[in-house]
């Protein structure tokens, strides 16, 4: 059974940095794609969150960021450890979600059926 957990999230202030992190139960990671989703609300539907980063599997790492997050955030796997991380920097009061870790497609795009619990980030003041 496929399990996901996301850890690291909490309250920081406008311009700090967070690194969330999604550890999976089994290497699932060396097979399909890792999204990160986020929604502001944790009642929200799967399909009304929002993709934030995506990185392929395999040795490409092709990555993914949506504009509203290009070069403030960074996602990386850590194929040892079933690990991925999602960076973030310079972080904005927009930023402020539930952010969810996702797996089981081949597609950057699409999200997988297998999903985490999430983890509130909180930026403010």
């Amino acid at each position: 059974q496929v399990r996901l957990v996301e850890s690291g999230g909490g309250l920081v202030q406008p311009g700090g940095s967070l690194t969330l992190s999604c550890a999976a139960s089994t290497n699932i990671f060396d097979i399909y794609a890792v999204h990160w989703y986020r929604h502001w609300d944790r009642q929200a539907r799967e399909n009304q969150r929002e993709l934030v980063a995506a990185i392929q599997s395999g040795a490409s790492g092709t990555t993914r960021y949506a504009e509203s997050v290009k070069g403030r955030f960074t996602i990386s796997r850590d194929s040892g450890n079933n690990t991925v991380n999602l960076q973030m920097i310079s972080l904005k009061p927009e930023d402020t979600a539930v952010y969810y870790c996702n797996s089981g497609s081949h597609n950057l795009e699409l999200p997988g059926r297998y999903w985490g619990r999430g983890t509130q980030v909180t930026v403010s003041s």
